[in-house]
């Protein structure tokens, strides 16, 4: 096993922080080597925005109150971004078309490729971290906060620091119920109550639901508006 799988598989989520900077050499690293995902077409469509100060992170954990925004070292938000896009399109076209699927999809995957990169970067400097993805709940709010102009919105955060705590390495999914050969194979509910048990037993005292539970809560509802209604006014739907 190499060094960088051995990296992969140890990965945790780090959610407390102690009082330390990270250097701004460390930073240019982590970024840097974000950069070089794998991105659509080279096209790049998303962009990094760097919170070190401790009022924005304050201002920013007011609207999503989770405290590793508080205590980061730094908080990377990452933005499906289109500007770009179209200040390039009409160098050649007075079309600009990005509502829809497609292009959600486009910077969606960038900004999600370029985070991994960032988060095994961070872990391999010895630095924990941990994406938040509720930042989407308050889209407007960010977008007013971080002045986000039209064609971008907000896909998630990475809280970053010097890690205060370690958990244990959250279990998977049995790789046959996630990896099939040749075809798609439906998992059965025998096998998602196993799961289930196995996410329990990893959590312990600290289990309030389960795993098929927070399935529930997040899909047995209607999508929260704030996100569709986001993208409408950035001209992204």
């Amino acid at each position: 096993m190499t060094e960088t799988i051995k990296l992969m598989q140890a990965h945790s989520s780090v959610r407390r922080f102690k009082e330390q900077e990270i250097p701004q050499e460390h930073l240019n690293e982590i970024l840097k080597a974000a950069q070089m995902a794998s991105t659509w077409k080279n096209f790049q469509s998303y962009s990094v925005i760097l919170v070190r100060s401790q009022e924005k992170k304050d201002a920013l954990y007011e609207l999503v109150p989770q405290e590793a925004i508080r205590q980061s070292a730094a908080f990377l938000l990452f933005v499906g971004d289109l500007n770009r896009a179209e200040k390039g399109a009409r160098l050649h076209t007075d079309t600009f078309q990005p509502q829809g699927v497609e292009g959600l999809l486009i910077t969606s995957v960038d900004a999600a490729l370029a985070g991994q990169n960032t988060l095994l970067a961070a872990e391999s400097l010895g630095y924990g971290g941990v994406i938040i993805g509720l930042v989407r709940y308050k889209s407007a709010e960010l977008a007013e906060l971080f002045k986000l102009p039209d064609y971008t919105y907000p896909v998630f955060g990475i809280a970053l620091g010097v890690p205060n705590q370690k958990h244990d390495v959250k279990p998977r999914l049995p790789l046959d119920q996630l990896v099939f050969e040749e075809e798609y194979q439906e998992v059965s509910v025998e096998a998602i109550e196993a799961y289930d048990r196995v996410q329990a037993d990893y959590a312990g005292a600290r289990a309030t639901t389960t795993w098929s539970q927070r399935l529930a809560e997040q899909f047995g509802q209607a999508e929260p508006s704030s996100t569709r209604k986001n993208l409408e006014q950035k001209k992204l739907l």
